[in-house]
């Protein structure tokens, strides 16, 4: 779009001169036409609108658009009935905290408290001012050599590939600012990870890619060399993610260069399809050998695992494993089934995995009935846009929380949903040079870490409110959820809490000893 404005503006520009030669009164044309190529010119320039440095003069009729919102805002939200009003209200949050523009709103809340499903937390009397710095959550336990103090927010796992590498840029040197790690998703780590020197946890999917042989199994000489740069400070194996738990990856053919396919070790012109499962492993036990292999080959740095919680018995199974061979994750990341992606199949969007609450409740209510929740973490992910987010996951047993969704508002995403497409048209995720030029990095860095600070900060004014002082004094009973117009509860009232060590023998807890019968550490398989 932008060479054409250029090669249209220089064509037009030509075309005039020529014509004011035979016929002077065409000088009019320019002086109506030469205010718009100006304005066009200075479009394609700016380094902070990408839609305006992609699409020059048309894409301010989008800018337009947004200036009347609130007189149209009841049309295009409460109209609106896929779900979508959510996004578009936390990615207006997720916009005004990333240009730290003000935040406060007038008329009180937009929501319908009454509604079945609205949360809140509930404020003291004796409430307190925020914290003035955020506590760090080291992730590592007994068995890693090289723990490392997490910040309550990071970004969760967005491979370059499905995002460009202007995108990538701008968010580990984003994370490198604000002191936040950065997960690079499953297509391994690209140069553009490296540039700035923000910290990394490197998501090892089922592909294997950057520590992968070329028949697509595990390599562990590429991947110590992988694992090796000082940046690298966690190592991520996902079992599942919250789009589609039980699918593997999707990169789209379009959106595959000969860098990417050199970085990942595949075949250019085809969709690349991760497996649904793990070659590397077949078992719970098997799967925590490679998990201590994993940390052993990089140095000792701390390793976990990232799932969507399905069947309950094989997480149990998992546990069990964990207290027979001794060997534990540093950290665990849980992912909700209402996660999101650039490429899913619908179904599995939809229908597939727990949702995050009830997945980190379950994890929450396993490590501790295993008596294994003192040395391993537990990562949230899934639609953590502001800092109530942080506060419900806490509150319903994380320790620390990802996002992928609202660091990508940040980068300028205004949900195009172009994303399987290569077409993004503010050139997050696409590998189009032309649509990529529009995502300035410094620009968009510096909006990354604002975000980042300001959510924590707003987290942490919640945290002053309920009268405490210590994210890990949130518990369950600080949420409540209405039920029904005349009915709330309490997180610890809604869900089932077990009590330490109370998985370790029977008899078990009515609503897990079920799956503890199904549950068999020599096979994910639950027994019959």
């Amino acid at each position: 779009m932008v060479h054409l404005f250029y090669t249209g503006a220089i064509a037009i520009l030509v075309a005039i001169g020529v014509a004011t030669y035979f016929w002077p009164p065409a000088l009019w044309a320019l002086a109506v036409l030469g205010p718009l190529l100006a304005v066009g010119l200075y479009d394609a320039l700016q380094p902070k609108h990408a839609i305006l440095r992609n699409f020059p003069l048309l894409g301010r009729f989008r800018y337009f658009f947004e200036l009347i919102r609130p007189e149209i805002r009841q049309y295009f939200v409460e109209s609106d009935t896929d779900g979508r009003p959510f996004d578009r209200e936390h990615r207006s949050v997720a916009y005004q905290r990333a240009k730290r523009v003000m935040e406060t709103v007038p008329f009180g809340t937009k929501r319908d408290v009454y509604a079945p499903g609205y949360e809140w937390i509930n404020h003291s009397i004796a409430a307190k001012h925020a914290p003035t710095e955020a506590p760090r959550v080291r992730i590592g336990g007994p068995q890693c050599s090289r723990p490392y103090d997490a910040s309550l927010l990071n970004i969760s796992a967005m491979s370059f590939g499905s995002l460009s590498k202007a995108a990538v840029r701008a968010l580990n040197r984003g994370a490198k600012a604000g002191g936040f790690f950065h997960n690079t998703g499953e297509g391994g780590i690209a140069p553009y990870h490296l540039e700035a020197g923000g910290d990394l946890c490197w998501q090892v999917g089922t592909g294997y890619f950057g520590c992968r042989n070329r028949d697509g199994t595990f390599s562990r000489s590429a991947f110590q060399e992988t694992a090796s740069p000082e940046s690298v400070k966690l190592i991520e194996l996902k079992l599942s993610q919250g789009a589609k738990p039980g699918h593997g990856g999707i990169l789209p053919a379009a959106k595959i260069t000969p860098e990417i396919a050199k970085i990942r070790l595949v075949d250019l012109g085809h969709d690349v399809l991760s497996p649904p499962s793990h070659s590397a492993f077949s078992s719970p036990q098997t799967m925590l050998e490679f998990l201590a292999e994993l940390r052993d080959a990089s140095g000792g740095k701390p390793v976990g695992f990232k799932l969507c919680v399905g069947n309950p018995a094989e997480f149990l199974a998992i546990c069990a494993a964990m207290r027979r061979t001794g060997i534990l994750p540093d950290f665990i990341s849980v992912d909700g089934g209402e996660g999101g992606t650039g490429a899913a199949p619908m179904e599995f969007t939809n229908r597939v995995g727990a949702p995050l609450t009830e997945g980190l409740t379950f994890v929450h209510n396993a490590l501790v009935g295993f008596d294994l929740n003192d040395s391993i973490r537990v990562i949230a992910s899934g639609k953590v846009l502001t800092g109530f987010n942080i506060a419900s996951c806490l509150a319903a047993g994380a320790d620390l929380c990802n996002a992928a969704r609202s660091f990508m508002f940040a980068l300028g995403c205004i949900q195009a949903l172009k994303c399987n497409s290569n077409e993004c048209p503010v050139g997050v995720a696409t590998q189009e040079p032309h649509l990529v030029r529009g995502l300035v990095v410094t620009d968009k860095a510096e909006r990354v870490a604002n975000f980042h600070r300001e959510t924590v900060e707003a987290f942490l004014e919640l945290l002053g409110a309920t009268g405490l002082q210590d994210p890990s004094d949130l518990g369950p009973h600080h949420i409540n959820r209405r039920i029904s117009r005349t009915e709330v509860r309490t997180y610890a009232e809604i869900y089932e809490y077990v009590a330490r060590g109370e998985l370790l023998a029977a008899p078990y807890p009515p609503s897990f000893a079920p799956w503890m019968e199904l549950a068999q550490q020599e096979s994910f398989v639950p027994r019959a």
